[in-house]
């Protein structure tokens, strides 16, 4: 937990100083992440909004997923947090944002995609960086992991 208090203290060092807003789509984290944003005093500076997109419905109404994208790839997949990703951005004052979207557990993983999955999206509408990870746990460790690779994330992505 230190290490993720010091990564959203560099985040927020970064954001004001480049007078960005950040914003996050959040699937499996239920706004885990928006959550450990706003605990760091001075937030409302640079943390614009977060969508908690936890149905597919929801993603497809308020982040505009195109509804193939989900059915074709999956609501796990990075095809969808690259939609988040510019669907947050779109739809908000925020410069950038980071997407989540995975398999927490203890149930809905598969073979392919098995409890653990995660799928993560950093950037804006333009470009974004994408990665998947597989973690390790229960649903709560799962979510905990997740949360602090998103916020790590959105630091390497202002950082490059």
């Amino acid at each position: 937990m230190p290490q993720l208090i010091d990564s959203i203290h560099s985040l927020a060092e970064m954001l004001k100083s480049r007078g960005l807003r950040v914003v996050t789509a959040e699937s499996c984290t239920g706004g885990g992440v928006a959550s450990a944003l706003t605990d760091v005093a001075g937030s409302s500076g640079w943390f614009e909004c977060g969508f908690v997109t936890y149905s597919n419905e929801a993603k497809v109404r308020y982040l505009d997923v195109p509804p193939m994208t989900i059915e074709q790839f999956g609501a796990v997949s990075e095809a969808t947090v690259r939609a988040m990703v510019a669907g947050a951005v779109n739809n908000s004052l925020g410069d950038l944002a980071v997407a989540v979207s995975g398999i927490a557990g203890p149930g809905g993983g598969s073979e392919e995609k098995p409890v653990g999955t995660v799928w993560f999206a950093w950037g804006n509408d333009k470009q974004q960086i994408v990665e998947c990870h597989r973690f390790a746990g229960d649903r709560h460790q799962v979510r905990q992991q997740a949360i602090a690779v998103a916020v790590q994330g959105l630091c390497h992505w202002l950082a490059s």
